[in-house]
């Protein structure tokens, strides 16, 4: 008997096994080239099951599909950034100079956001010296953190993933972050570079993207911040067509208005009600809540979005909550 319930079930896995396998066939194979290069961008932003996209093509033919996000990023224009004072003796719900009320006076705004293939959150910071990075350089090597597991560490009242992380076959530990990181000034991490654009706050609570080099980085006296990219907006400008290439997936994003508001962004993916979104659409998301610089975070499983003692969105990640190394936190 036993035999035989072995043997339905590795009948039923083969079966199933090679309908997934034709059916991938034919959206890589078959006449509709947005299809197949959607496929191919999906899942080879992701660590766990970007082979998948190699069981159809060659490496020369996922390098033309996945093109290039090279393109030119300005210094960011601090000048364009005018921090508003925190509102004093005001009681009861306020309306920023956006319109999005802050319905408890805490300086935190919670906006769903959706689009043809996505939902998620906007949360708005009223106040971008309450935002610092999480990172414990002690762990560095070691462990990760849950995006709450950080929340809880520094006494945060919201956070967002950060930058990205080893990650071979998609069974890192979350501890090696994937490039450098800076938290209160100091460098870590270094020789890993900035990736497709480093991200992070100076002493002022101006947010600072696309910067190369560690020489950039301590010249615009940057705080707290990571590699990771690519830019989505610049000084005002959404990046060009060719930066913004990619699949559907689970996103996060951080970004700031012209008043000095940080803007963090979730994006849902991989499931029945939310597809994900394409670096396009975390773009047009950011400059419609008003962004003059975005960058793109780690998605993927990593993405997530911890409020008000939970988390916001839904994991991706199908083992549960990803640990991670770095994250962007919001303090009291």
């Amino acid at each position: 008997m036993l035999r035989r319930i072995l043997c339905v079930l590795l009948v039923t896995l083969l079966l199933i096994g090679g309908f997934l396998y034709g059916v991938m066939y034919m959206v890589c194979k078959g006449p509709s080239e947005t299809a197949r290069d959607l496929f191919v961008r999906s899942v080879r932003e992701t660590s766990a099951i970007g082979f998948l996209a190699r069981l159809y093509f060659s490496e020369e033919e996922i390098a033309e599909i996945e093109g290039s996000h090279e393109d030119t990023v300005v210094a960011t224009d601090a000048s364009l950034i005018e921090i508003a004072a925190p509102a004093e003796g005001e009681e009861g719900p306020t309306a920023d100079a956006w319109g999005y009320v802050d319905e408890d006076g805490d300086g935190l705004i919670l906006v769903p956001v959706s689009g043809e293939s996505y939902t998620g959150y906007m949360l708005i910071v009223q106040d971008p010296m309450r935002v610092e990075l999480g990172f414990s350089p002690e762990d560095m090597g070691q462990r990760g953190y849950t995006v709450a597991e950080f929340a809880e560490k520094f006494g945060a009242v919201a956070a967002i993933n950060g930058g990205g992380f080893y990650d071979p076959g998609g069974m890192g530990n979350g501890s090696i972050p994937e490039h450098l990181v800076v938290k209160n000034g100091q460098i870590y991490a270094g020789e890993l570079g900035v990736g497709e654009g480093f991200v992070g706050l100076d002493s002022k609570g101006i947010l600072h993207v696309g910067l190369e080099t560690v020489d950039d980085i301590k010249n615009n006296d940057i705080q707290h911040g990571c590699g990771y990219g690519p830019v989505l907006v610049a000084n005002g400008e959404m990046m060009t067509e060719g930066m913004l290439v990619s699949g559907l997936n689970p996103r996060t994003a951080i970004g700031q208005r012209s008043d000095g508001a940080i803007l963090m962004l979730v994006i849902d993916g991989r499931r029945a009600t939310s597809l994900g979104a394409s670096y396009r659409d975390v773009a047009e998301q950011m400059v419609a809540f008003g962004a003059m610089n975005a960058s793109n975070l780690d998605g993927g499983s990593s993405s997530l979005m911890w409020l008000n003692g939970k988390y916001q969105n839904n994991t991706a990640a199908v083992i549960g909550v990803r640990e991670i190394p770095t994250t962007f936190l919001v303090m009291p």
